[in-house]
């Protein structure tokens, strides 16, 4: 059952007015692993509550709408072309891409592509703040290098100019500190670990 079914179940569960605590004990009973966590399905049953109908999931505006570009796939094949025997984590470190959960990464032709190549695709939790460069790294070394501006237009021109000069040790550091984090990620089951990073 995907997300979309699970909640139709939380909702129409809300609507006879049974308690999240019982609709994801439900839920787990029936999926078992695969079920939401108690957080997701509390949540969902308060937006529910609350009067909201749709069941799919907002649009998240700070994602990319797709990293599915001519230029990155080109960038992968060099790389590959240059070194056959290249690793995943060569790849990751030569191009600075990374292959998540996001919709274009998870799509047949790039899953098909990387098994013809005999990369190793890593399984990935679903979107973590924990584990998106952006939420843990990026925004922050944007803001440390912002300086106050007049209007929209000059902030993004300056936000523009501070991404285009972002040494590659930085981009380097950071991917270093992914691997870090999905270690704990993994050694933490999944759970929060934000607290155990030094």
């Amino acid at each position: 059952m995907d997300n979309e079914y699970n909640r139709y179940y939380i909702k129409i569960r809300t609507i006879f007015g049974i308690n999240p605590k019982t609709i994801h004990e439900e839920l787990a009973i029936a999926l078992g692993p695969n079920a939401p966590s108690y957080p997701t399905v509390t949540e969902w049953a308060k937006r529910f509550r609350e009067g909201r109908e749709d069941v799919n999931d907002d649009p998240r505006s700070r994602r990319p709408v797709s990293e599915l570009t001519d230029e990155n796939i080109e960038l992968v094949r060099e790389v590959i072309t240059n070194d056959p025997h290249s690793t995943y984590d060569d790849i990751i470190a030569e191009t600075f891409l990374s292959h998540d959960n996001a919709q274009p990464h998870v799509q047949s032709d790039v899953i098909n592509y990387l098994t013809e190549q005999h990369i190793n695709i890593m399984s990935h939790p679903p979107y973590s703040p924990d584990l998106a460069p952006c939420d843990y790294w990026l925004n922050d070394y944007i803001k440390r290098n912002l300086t106050d501006q007049p209007d929209e237009k000059s902030l993004a021109r300056v936000v523009s100019k501070v991404m285009k000069i972002i040494p590659k040790e930085e981009f380097k550091k950071t991917f270093d500190k992914l691997l870090e984090r999905m270690e704990l990620c993994i050694n933490n089951h999944g759970d929060y670990f934000e607290h155990l990073i030094k």
